[in-house]
């Protein structure tokens, strides 16, 4: 099962059932039948399950109800059943079979996964924190994972780097794996024609991209057809893109505080050179560090994913009625 290596099993069936969408006695089949997970037992002899077993039978159950063979795909790789998916038109993000996990559900996931996660960037093993990564994506659906787990996740990392127990290179290398993940949070379904289209960038100065990149995500995830600049761009540049792909929206992270008075020039002059007709949408950590001038030039200053995304129901919303 390539990039999944978590061996401790730790849940009854009735668990894994709940969590994975799949009824018990089909897991037991496949199981049984098509070695599709191979579970552990206690000393008792009650089956116990891992989170990549979990993760493995929501794929299955999703790839079945494609339409897919279990006795063709049982023995498919992680990997392989991710690929076999994004070929399909329903992505891993979806709920399967009308099963999803609820609201507090999917916040008790990640809550548990954030122990884990954190624990592998404790001991720097990267290895692991992409295999929990991994099985967390697929349990929580992108959107979940990036709101409930790798934000707060982030946070933490944060609040401990100053406290001394975590150096900056900790950081680094969380940031490397994410990065890597990308690939898998993204929406790969593709994107209405005539989508809204949005430029994501971060200004001159502002070096930390990871911010800006899950923002980009988020957008796509909402519908938007997104084009990425990555970090570090002036303003000519960012409203060139703007203009190169007519967009009407414009996002930006700001995740480093600085007096240096760059930020602000910066932005007065986006805001120039977009205009108005380009919504311009600001968040990051130090978001608030710039409130004066994001007041100035009028931006839509965010507040949380979830603010985000009414931001971009109501900003689509609007370029259609301009369209009709």
């Amino acid at each position: 099962m390539t990039g999944f290596n978590d061996d401790s099993a730790q849940y009854l069936i009735s668990t894994v059932s709940k969590r994975s969408g799949v009824k018990s006695d089909l897991v037991r089949a496949w199981e049984r039948r098509y070695q599709a997970v191979t579970p552990k037992r206690t000393a008792g002899g009650h089956r116990v399950y891992t989170d990549q077993d979990i993760a493995r039978l929501k794929l299955l159950n999703l790839a079945t109800s494609n339409g897919h063979s279990i006795s063709q795909i049982a023995q498919f790789s992680l990997d392989d059943l991710k690929n076999l998916l994004n070929n399909e038109p329903v992505a891993i993000t979806q709920p399967l079979n009308g099963i999803t996990p609820s609201a507090s559900d999917r916040i008790h996931l990640a809550e548990d996964y954030m122990e884990k996660c954190y624990a592998a960037v404790l001991a720097f093993d990267a290895k692991k924190l992409e295999s929990h990564f991994e099985n967390a994506i697929v349990e929580l659906g992108s959107e979940a994972f990036i709101e409930h787990l790798l934000t707060p996740l982030l946070t933490r990392i944060g609040e401990r780097w100053k406290t001394g127990e975590l150096r900056p290179v900790h950081e680094h290398m969380t940031s490397s794996v994410i990065r890597s993940l990308t690939y898998i949070l993204r929406n790969n379904n593709p994107c209405a024609a005539n989508a809204p289209r949005m430029i994501v960038s971060t200004p001159i100065g502002q070096l930390h991209e990871l911010g800006a990149l899950l923002a980009a995500i988020m957008a796509e995830l909402s519908g938007w057809q997104v084009t990425y600049l990555g970090a570090n761009l002036p303003a000519e540049e960012i409203a060139a893109g703007v203009k190169f792909t007519h967009a009407c929206a414009l996002t930006l992270s700001l995740s480093f505080a600085t007096d240096d008075h760059v930020v602000a020039k910066e932005l007065r002059r986006l805001k120039k050179l977009i205009g108005n007709n380009v919504a311009l949408i600001v968040g990051g950590r130090s978001a608030s560090h710039y409130q004066a001038v994001l007041n100035e030039v009028g931006v839509l200053n965010i507040q949380s994913y979830g603010h985000f995304r009414q931001i971009l129901n109501q900003l689509s919303a609007r370029n259609m009625e301009q369209e009709s």
